[in-house]
């Protein structure tokens, strides 16, 4: 109601006069003589202006104001004043008051502080407007930018996925070519070739469809309540018999201060194999060299996490240009024998639990990776 105006003040001369001047002047006009009745209009009313002496029995104008900045703190409140009463002027300005004016009230002065308060309460009006508009714009561009990711996200994908089974579908071809070289030829050093050709591509075939397959199965996280290294004593169960096959040394070192918090384990153990697989690759890769390979994998209690894995090996190691590719969709360190999606969805599952995942390696030197997971308690 932008023209009620609630008019308090305990001399009934003064309420009728400007009661009538004021309604002259086109606004909706209640009185009230103390500062009780005052709130119980106010309450029921809802003025935008509220004119009130400052000097009133009982509850005296200050008190009044202060109740009223409480129920709606946008309402706009002038305060009328003897000569003496500057020091409460100055107080009720403090506290929030449009404005005062002197009694003898002056009519033209009056009308002055009501525009005052109407243009606050214009301005006021109209920054909100202007914000809800802009958090209705910001949201539409948020919704625009974030399908426009996603859509490119999804182009990139299949982009790699396209790229991985053109790989693939290359070397069948290849297999399906030496094969029928060695029916024509009846070359069995052709057949035996073709025929390991095929069946490592239909390999690739079948472990492309189980990573599409986990990739998508953790689109998203199952957060409990777990301790972290319950992952790596599962991961190591599974991954200790391809360790022993190939002649590599697996160390665990578990931290026994770590503390429970809540994280996905199945996706984190996931995550976990996905490195041990690329560690014992990398390994099998250096092995020549004749040096025993190491795989080792750490628990500990940093500040600020609860919990950072570090999943170390001897292998090959990587260069600087490999160690920027090794997050992105669909790139293998392993040539055409890898598919690449096993680390990217390790980088999709660690960002999903707001951890942090990184790659320290050299050529030759092996490789460490860090997750670190924050100790979240709900």
């Amino acid at each position: 109601m932008r023209d009620t105006i609630l008019l308090v003040d305990d001399e009934e001369g003064i309420r009728k006069v400007l009661g009538i001047s004021l309604a002259d002047q086109g606004f909706k006009v209640h009185t009230a003589g103390n500062g009780e009745d005052a709130l119980r209009i106010f309450k029921a009313v809802s003025p935008q202006i509220v004119l009130t002496d400052i000097k009133m029995p009982d509850m005296d104008g200050i008190a009044l104001l202060k109740q009223i900045k409480r129920e709606n703190a946008d309402t706009e409140v002038i305060m009328f004043t003897g000569h003496g009463d500057m020091e409460l002027a100055i107080q009720s300005l403090k506290l929030d008051a449009t404005d005062f004016v002197t009694k003898p009230i002056d009519d033209v002065i009056l009308q002055i502080a009501i525009r005052r308060a109407r243009e606050r309460i214009s301005m006021r009006c109209q920054i909100r407007e202007y914000t809800e508009h802009l958090e209705k714009l910001v949201e539409e561009k948020a919704r625009e930018l974030i399908e426009a990711e996603r859509m490119a996200a999804i182009g990139q994908t299949i982009a790699g996925l396209s790229h991985t089974i053109k790989n693939i579908a290359g070397g069948l071809r290849g297999g399906i070519f030496v094969l029928g070289q060695g029916i024509e030829c009846d070359d069995k050093k052709y057949l035996q070739e073709g025929w390991e050709m095929i069946k490592g591509n239909v390999d690739k075939i079948r472990g492309l469809s189980l990573d599409l397959l986990n990739y998508g199965k953790y689109a998203e996280i199952s957060c409990k309540s777990c301790d972290p290294n319950v992952p790596v004593t599962e991961a190591a169960a599974i991954m200790k018999p391809r360790t022993d096959e190939n002649n590599i040394e697996l160390t665990l070192d578990l931290s026994s201060d770590l503390m429970p918090f809540f994280f996905d384990p199945e996706a984190v153990q996931r995550c976990i194999l996905n490195l041990w697989v690329n560690a014992i690759d990398a390994c099998v890769e250096a092995q020549p060299s004749g040096n025993i390979q190491r795989l080792h994998i750490q628990t500990k209690k940093i500040d600020g996490w609860g919990c950072e894995y570090r999943v170390s090996d001897t292998g090959i190691g990587m260069d600087a240009s490999t160690r920027n590719k090794i997050f992105q969709g669909f790139f293998s360190t392993k040539g055409t024998s890898g598919t690449g999606i096993g680390l990217m969805m390790t980088k999709k599952i660690v960002e999903q639990h707001d951890g942090e995942i990184e790659v320290h390696s050299d050529v030759g030197s092996g490789s460490t990776f860090i997750i670190r997971l924050p100790a979240k308690m709900d």
